[in-house]
């Protein structure tokens, strides 16, 4: 297979430019994009010694272009500037080769990002033509994100509640921005991002102060302005309304809280998803443990002294946190109680999942995908996500989807690749998941272990304890927590002579794609295991793949999709039945955010972080 494609005729369509120079020692003070004779675009979005630009509609890139980013510093000496140009040809050459949604260049320790979106024009169409007429097949995500590139929160708290740690752990970043103002001089309006995970935008709020009048003012304001604008991507999808839970005696709710729940319940607020989150749960039940009367539980079990903890916690709930917010918000605002310290991952998991349910009914089906993809605590919602999103296009006719008609199979594979990896939204930089590599491996496993049943099609495996148990095997074999992860199948060239075929209908093709989805879904998967939330390395990609394929699993996972082929009786159904078929067993493969960390915590060292090549 060859190492590179030619250029494209077809033009480019820059969706956000971000610019990142936390490793370099310059002050950046402003910075702007230009396009050939196009009017400079100043970069606005600053979050730290980062900033990010996003055009709607995208700009248009042609390979005749110059682009070139005109940044101004700030020095000792009065103010400095320079052009740092981007080749045109280069974000050419390496999107095509690599079929990337992004273009990546350092210049003197300034990381530049390029974001890359498909014709905002031919996105919007569901018209399907022949490859020699499009250049490829568009991505479903990629008309999502046009749509709505981020998913946009408002979070509401005062001081000390933890409103930083909620949105560090829910959306899987560090150091989450949030806003230092003094009370009353809150900046609702600041948009905060992370370049951890771009697909959430944050908005903060100190909350109804006492005293503060006017802060109730503002964020209903910004909530009325936030509703009347028409395009998705700027509207409020969804507001945290954090409190932390009082110790006895203490008061919940401040009259600004009273007056803004109110107005929820008499609708004057609107649609938009509100969720009161009481934090802090863990040391609620610190407190209702020291409390217990010490002879009542002697002789109690720890699993029956948890439960009679549990018990007493909800009580105290009750009277403290749910009874206030119901006398003024009704039914209108649901809650949920949140810790993100100790073992208490289910309650993220119940607050990310009532606030996509709420998204999903009262916003959009496309920002409730942008919940799941913005999220990184649930792995269930990222596969219903997936699910949601090949549906609507890809997977409602795999065995004769029209718009892979003419189409090789490698293309073919490619389109349902990238909307499985967008979803899942890994902090990816180096596009590593997007790879020719990482999709070679993929391709390959699914070939070598396209072979006849090897197990019990009724019997399901557990996927976490069979992951696990088969990473500790790997890793302890290796010479040392730095020893490379060497793949058996080949990350370099395809050995699927298949690939190169063009796309016909047959059974072949429709468990090919089929054992392809799953088989990426589930290495996916195994990756939070592996990697959590931090940068992606080729070797955590790398130990993903080899223990998904030396498992048990995968072996089960082919053997059930033969299976289901062989009791395929007419052709007509293969379609609908097969569609079934593969939600079934997406879903009966996931695992919940708490089996993550009880298996995390299973896990032997391993080095990480250090990076090596696809090939060692």
């Amino acid at each position: 297979m060859a190492s590179s494609l030619d250029i494209p005729v077809c033009p480019l369509y820059i969706s956000a430019v971000v610019l990142d120079f936390s490793k370099s020692k310059k002050n950046v003070e402003s910075a702007e994009v230009r396009i050939s004779s196009m009017s400079p675009t100043p970069i606005n979005g600053w979050a730290g010694k980062a900033a990010r630009q996003t055009f709607s509609p995208p700009m248009k890139l042609s390979l005749e272009d110059t682009l070139s980013l005109h940044v101004r510093y700030k020095t000792w000496f009065g103010n400095k500037h320079e052009d740092i140009v981007v080749e045109p040809a280069d974000i050419f050459q390496k999107c095509n080769a690599g079929e990337r949604q992004e273009y990546n260049m350092v210049h003197k320790k300034i990381t530049i990002v390029v974001e890359l979106s498909g014709n905002p024009t031919t996105e919007q169409t569901e018209q399907f033509v022949s490859s020699d007429e499009s250049p490829e097949l568009l991505p479903t995500t990629d008309e999502i994100f046009r749509k709505c590139p981020q998913f946009r929160i408002l979070v509401i708290g005062k001081t000390g509640v933890g409103k930083s740690s909620l949105i560090n752990h829910a959306f899987g970043v560090q150091n989450a921005t949030a806003s230092h103002d003094k009370p009353g001089e809150v900046s609702i309006d600041h948009e905060f991002t992370s370049l951890q995970n771009k697909r959430f935008v944050l908005h903060d709020s100190k909350g109804f102060e006492p005293g503060e009048k006017d802060n109730l003012k503002v964020v209903r304001d910004f909530i009325d302005r936030r509703r009347a604008m028409p395009d998705l991507k700027n509207k409020l999808h969804a507001i945290w309304l954090c409190f932390e839970i009082p110790r006895a005696g203490g008061r919940l709710l401040e009259t600004g809280v009273e007056q803004f729940l109110t107005s929820k319940h008499k609708g004057e607020l609107g649609n938009i998803p509100i969720i009161a989150v009481f934090t802090k749960y863990d040391t609620l039940l610190d407190r209702v443990e020291r409390t217990l009367d010490k002879p009542s539980i002697k002789g109690l079990s720890k699993a029956a002294i948890q439960d009679l903890i549990k018990k007493h916690a909800e009580d105290k709930l009750q009277e403290v946190c749910v009874a206030p917010l119901e006398k003024f918000a009704k039914s209108a605002v649901p809650h949920v109680t949140v810790s993100t310290n100790g073992n208490h991952e289910e309650t993220l998991t119940h607050l990310i999942k009532t606030t996509e349910e709420l998204v999903r009914n009262h916003v959009g089906a496309d920002a409730s995908v942008m919940t799941s993809v913005a999220q990184r605590v649930d792995p269930g919602l990222k596969i219903k996500a997936s699910i949601e999103v090949g549906k609507r296009k890809y997977w409602k006719a795999l065995a004769s989807s029209i718009p892979f008609k003419k189409r090789s199979m490698w293309d073919c594979l490619h389109v349902l690749h990238a909307d499985i990896v967008n979803v899942w939204n890994f902090q990816d930089p180096h596009g590593y998941l997007c790879s020719p590599e990482f999709r070679t491996l993929m391709t390959n496993m699914v070939n070598e272990l396209d072979v006849g049943p090897t197990a019990d099609s009724n019997k399901t495996l557990s996927f976490g304890l069979t992951i696990v148990g088969t990473i500790a095997t790997i890793v302890s074999a290796l010479s040392g927590p730095a020893a490379p992860i060497v793949v058996p199948i080949a990350a370099s060239v395809v050995i699927a002579s298949w690939v190169y075929e063009v796309y016909e209908e047959s059974r072949p093709a429709l468990q090919r794609f089929m054992k392809y989805i799953i088989d990426l879904t589930l290495v996916l998967q195994t990756l939070v295991l592996v990697a959590g939330n931090q940068e992606l390395s080729r070797k955590a990609i790398k130990l993903a793949v080899k223990s998904y394929h030396e498992s048990p699993m995968s072996g089960e996972v082919h053997n059930r999709i033969q299976e289901h082929d062989r009791q395929l009786t007419l052709w007509q159904r293969a379609n609908r039945d097969s569609l079934d078929q593969l939600v079934t067993l997406l879903e009966s493969y996931n695992i919940s955010a708490e089996e993550v960390s009880s298996l995390r915590g299973r896990l032997p060292d391993v080095d990480l972080l250090s990076d090596e090549p696809w090939g060692t």
